[in-house]
């Protein structure tokens, strides 16, 4: 185990750890305490705990679960979880959409998809009212498919708590920082990074350095995980040394407080008295973590021809079909382009899975305009799309001498099922109405009397 220092965290009054740290590594079995022996030793479940701890199990898979997916945490708390539950209310859900919530809520076509990024709003936003969902599918009730949000916080969460029940979360963090403070410590990601947060885990998230706006993936189904490399081998793409989970960090306060639950696509609400983050140890392998994107070490062809996009493939939620993904996670990085007589951005393509994109930073090579840093859009199961006409026609003329794309990060969400547009996200204002018109400029070249390329 290798822990990674960041400097520059001051912890508040009433929470127990140091500086904000992390353990380096994915899959892993880690164990933590912030409070010295109080993790037990030898056992899990001792009759009485040290420092007057409860023990309490945290289970992210079913008991009889194979051990390769078996996952479960051990938590050593100031109370236990029901001290941290109460008599849970249905409060409003605000813009939030679970599937299949979205299938009748849009009239839009088919048609291929394109959005503005979304204003960040000047009135109070939380993690709780902020999540406003673009995209369904599946049915999170049979813990199969996924949402794509877009979040918006404005203001932290002081008071107040919230978990999961439908799934889990993936956050990519697209304008400013944010600060996850979860039951097993503190977790901060900038443009670039992303968090991952399992299914049930109680969490509050602050701001860090101003209003901020980030893209959100839903799993409902299997937890992400690193894809299996094949002849790639052991080393390249998401290496599971740069994944970092946080080591313990408690907070023992006892003011009234709310906790929220998202749970069969309803939320919920309870009060209780105090903060549910009072975990002063924990061990096991179902805890949340973060990965810097930058940290992705790309493969590609190094001759001749376009790769398929799986290559960039970071995270995998694997279905009970090999090789069919329930969501996959990739990332178009900065990477060298060297094919020689190659057309080099992304071919023209249709698709069994449906793609959800997000630029984070920068120019995406396949659309060099229209497509800004916090769009988005929607490329839905076997629908068309490929470079617009300027791309092709600079892609298709261009001296072929190695290029390196820099400055750049695109991202996808991409799915087996459909995905189905929610009401909100079909009337925004940034909707771009002749998103299609992009590739009208394509010119027919064809010409039976003429063999050789133009």
């Amino acid at each position: 185990m290798t822990l990674q220092y960041v400097t520059g965290f001051v912890p508040t009054d009433g929470r127990g750890g140091g500086s904000l740290q992390y353990m380096s590594g994915f899959g892993n079995s880690f164990e933590t305490e912030a409070l010295p022996g109080a993790l037990p030793i030898g056992r899990n479940s001792p009759q009485k705990c040290n420092y007057g701890l409860y023990a309490e199990q945290l289970s992210g898979s079913p008991f009889t679960a194979p051990q390769a997916t078996n996952q479960r945490s051990w938590l050593y708390r100031i109370r236990p979880s029901v001290k941290h539950s109460g008599r849970y209310r249905k409060v409003d859900k605000g813009l939030t959409r679970t599937a299949p919530e979205a299938r009748n809520e849009s009239q839009l076509p088919i048609d291929q998809m394109r959005w503005d990024p979304t204003p960040i709003p000047t009135d109070a936003v939380t993690f709780v009212n902020g999540l406003w969902t673009v995209t369904t599918a599946g049915d999170a009730d049979t813990q199969v498919g996924m949402a794509a949000h877009v979040l918006v916080v404005t203001r932290s969460m002081t008071n107040e708590y919230f978990f999961n029940a439908d799934g889990e979360f993936l956050i990519v963090a697209q304008e400013n920082r944010l600060r996850f403070r979860t039951e097993f410590g503190v977790i901060e990601i900038e443009p670039g990074e992303i968090c991952v947060i399992p299914r049930g885990i109680v969490f509050k998230v602050e701001l860090v350095n101003g209003p901020a706006r980030a893209y959100v993936c839903e799993n409902y189904g299997g937890a992400f995980t690193v894809p299996d490399r094949g002849p790639i081998g052991a080393n390249c793409l998401a290496n599971s040394r740069d994944f970092l989970t946080p080591v313990a960090s408690y907070e023992d306060r006892e003011e009234p407080s709310t906790m929220y639950a998202k749970w069969g696509g309803e939320f919920y609400a309870a009060t209780i008295g105090q903060s549910p983050l009072d975990v002063v140890a924990w061990h096991g392998n179902y805890y949340p973590y973060k990965y810097d994107l930058r940290h992705f070490s790309p493969v590609g062809p190094i001759l001749f021809d376009h790769a398929d996009p799986s290559i960039f493939t970071v995270m995998t939620a694997p279905s009970e079909t090999p090789g069919t993904a329930n969501v996959d996670f990739v990332i178009f990085p900065e990477r060298w382009m060297v094919g020689e007589n190659t057309f080099r951005p992304p071919w023209y393509h249709r698709n069994l899975m449906s793609e959800f994109m997000g630029l984070i930073y920068g120019v995406y090579d396949a659309k060099p305009e229209g497509f800004v840093p916090g769009g988005m859009s929607l490329h839905n199961c076997m629908l068309p799309h490929g470079p617009d006409a300027p791309a092709f026609e600079h892609a298709s003329t261009m001296e072929l001498k190695p290029a390196k794309l820099t400055g750049t990060m695109a991202f996808m969400f991409e799915t087996r099922f459909p995905q189905r547009v929610t009401k909100w996200a079909s009337e925004l204002s940034t909707l771009q109405p002749n998103y299609a018109d992009c590739w009208t400029g394509l010119k027919k070249h064809f010409d039976p009397a003429k063999k050789e390329p133009r």
